[in-house]
């Protein structure tokens, strides 16, 4: 099928998904999104409903070459890459980025590891709720850990670091909830929550939350954890004699507020991680993005997510000091939450119960499961 050249083939954003790029060529050119759609793509050959984009058809259709489609939209990629790499939601960018691309709102499928635009020093974030990226123009030090974090990425590869740092933002989520109540302004939940106040102003909370911010508060203490949690050597101190976890721990305090409160005899995250996790493989993403839809046009934000924004928001509000809640319960710490190894439980509260649970009886059951793995190798 020979396809018309369009007038005006504007170029796709890297890390561009195909409908949205495929979107703004039709808005801009007063088409139907979903007869573009249908002229570019075909089913899948599995069958289904689902199409994929036909590179060579959209090639056509911009005057652009397959190449050149493909270093910007990951979908059209022979072979396609590892899709555990990237998150499995589209999401918007940096909104300063997005400016120069016309036709709409452009969706992005971006990799774990990108938080920050450190060309424009917006945060990106998670995606959540679909707020627009906020400026860290007054909070430098959180453009500054995404260089750090991809320092963690070059040394240790995507998957521990995905791992490293989901935990630790966990960890975070946990201190933030829990710790003592706070008189020292040096102590990192004041710190947080001086960030939150100037990312999610009192005045304009239901306007500006996200979750995603809340994410941005800790991150910078989150990837000085993930340096520890991504590492080999620390991992197995982490989990070796007593002596080399009380070293672990020594170096863990000097990143973060660790012990984070007076009496943590049953609950305490990070010794749970290093008695349960630190000697186990890491965990992998629960879902993965995968390629190719029914329509062209994208959908819209789902009721159910604005109820539960909503929900978060007025949790936020109330109790602005302990905003961890929120950070633990958000999905995109679920990965490292519900690993393949945590007992099921019928409410997610039981499993972030679990995460930071140290009691004896959980301590034996530990020892007998690390005995019989290192027995059998696995």
């Amino acid at each position: 099928m020979m396809l018309a050249c369009l007038p005006d083939p504007v170029p796709p954003a890297r890390h561009e998904i195909a409908a949205s790029y495929i979107g703004r060529l039709a808005t801009l050119h007063g088409l139907d999104i979903n007869a573009v759609w249908l002229r570019v793509t075909e089913r899948e050959a599995s069958g289904g409903m689902r199409r994929v984009v036909v590179p060579e058809r959209l090639a056509a259709l911009t005057g652009r070459s397959v190449h050149a489609l493909a270093g910007a939209l990951p979908e059209l990629r022979d072979p396609q890459p590892d899709w555990a790499m990237f998150r499995h939601q589209p999401q918007p960018g940096c909104h300063h980025c997005d400016t120069k691309h016309v036709g709409g709102k452009v969706t992005r499928l971006l990799p774990h590891h990108r938080y920050v635009c450190t060309r424009h020093g917006v945060w990106i974030g998670p995606p959540d709720a679909d707020q627009p990226s906020v400026s860290l123009a007054d909070l430098p030090e959180i453009a500054d850990a995404q260089h750090r974090h991809l320092r963690i990425l070059h040394r240790h590869g995507w998957a521990a670091t995905y791992d490293a740092l989901l935990t630790a933002f966990t960890f975070c989520g946990h201190i933030w909830t829990d710790g003592e109540p706070v008189t020292n302004p040096c102590r990192v939940e004041h710190i947080w929550a001086e960030r939150a106040h100037s990312l999610i102003p009192p005045e304009t909370t239901k306007k500006s939350y996200s979750t995603s911010r809340l994410f941005a508060a800790v991150y910078p203490e989150a990837v000085s954890v993930a340096a520890l949690l991504a590492s080999p050597h620390w991992r197995r101190l982490a989990s070796g004699t007593t002596a080399e976890r009380e070293h672990f721990y020594r170096e863990i305090s000097r990143r973060i507020d660790y012990p984070y409160k007076d009496d943590q005899k049953h609950s305490d995250a990070i010794a749970h991680w290093a008695d349960t996790d630190a000697w186990r493989p890491s965990s992998h993403p629960l879902v993965t993005y995968r390629p190719g839809r029914t329509h062209g046009r994208l959908p819209d934000r789902h009721r159910g997510r604005e109820q539960r924004h909503d929900k978060s928001a007025l949790w936020f509000d109330r109790t602005r000091r302990k905003a961890g809640r929120n950070l633990l319960f958000h999905n995109h710490v679920k990965a490292v939450l519900t690993r393949a190894w945590t007992p099921a439980y019928e409410k997610f509260e039981g499993v972030i119960w679990h995460s930071a649970r140290v009691d004896e009886q959980m301590k034996a059951a530990t020892t007998r499961e690390r005995q019989d793995f290192l027995k059998n190798g696995k």
